[in-house]
């Protein structure tokens, strides 16, 4: 069986965070393990506190999956503080953790920021340049691009930018912009690739950014390319998205195990 490593906070409301991403590696068939950065009291109204969990506590979490379950993709999502991202970039390194989704968690769903700034210097400096594919959304991208997004034009310039920090390759999303359609765009080395749905229009949206890189590295685990890979992850959370769950008050979350009911 294939397997995949989050590194990431928990979410107590159970929609994002580390329980979205085991939740997306359980309904791809690939065996989840996890490394926990961070402990929220979250729901789909908001955060109401954040736990940082010591950074060295962190990489024993990485080293112990690592030394004997192993794994085939690694996700990171909300890693909170810069010693955290320091020691995961570190980890990355001198385990040869394969296929790295980074997903530059900066703030939740309501706007709560969860990355403070020296972290994201951090994120810019060590860990983008490790990954197999970073994932940010165009608030996400404006920060790591360090300019205004407001048109596909844009996101394309903030792609490069953000390309130029190393990575293999970037997918920002455009779901925060407006248009008939969500267009995200990927761009690597060789070229780009724009992944087109319709909008939806629904309450179910907590836990989206989550759910989508933790899909990538599923599929990755799997074997697929990269290309393959993002097409895949877009069509399941449009899934999860269509047959969310009616839980909550605020954002609600997908319903991850959509294709199989």
């Amino acid at each position: 069986m294939k397997r995949a490593l989050t590194i990431a906070g928990s979410d107590s409301g159970g929609g994002a965070g580390i329980q979205a991403d085991l939740k997306t590696f359980a309904a791809h068939g690939v065996y989840g393990t996890s490394a926990i950065t961070a402990v929220t009291a979250q729901n789909t109204l908001g955060v109401a506190g954040v736990h940082t969990v010591p950074a060295e506590f962190v990489t024993l979490q990485i080293e112990t999956v690592a030394s004997d379950i192993g794994c085939d993709a690694v996700k990171t999502g909300m890693l909170a503080t810069a010693a955290i991202v320091e020691v995961v970039a570190a980890a990355v390194q001198a385990l040869e953790l394969p296929n790295l989704v980074v997903d530059p968690v900066m703030a939740a769903k309501g706007g709560d920021r969860l990355l403070d700034d020296d972290a994201v210097h951090a994120m810019r400096a060590t860990l983008v340049g490790l990954a197999h594919v970073v994932t940010p959304n165009v608030p996400e991208a404006e920060m790591l691009a360090d300019m205004t997004i407001r048109s596909l034009h844009d996101m394309r310039e903030a792609a490069r930018r953000i390309l130029r920090l190393g990575p293999h390759a970037v997918i920002v999303k455009g779901g925060h912009l407006n248009g008939e359609d969500a267009i995200d765009l990927l761009l690597d080395r060789s070229g780009e690739v724009t992944l087109t749905a319709p909008r939806l229009r629904v309450r179910s949206t907590h836990g989206t950014g989550c759910t989508f890189a933790a899909a990538i590295a599923a599929r990755l685990a799997l074997g697929d390319s990269l290309d393959t890979a993002a097409r895949g992850a877009k069509e399941y959370v449009g899934g999860a998205m269509a047959h969310g769950l009616d839980v909550g008050r605020g954002h609600q979350p997908l319903g991850h195990f959509w294709q199989r009911t």
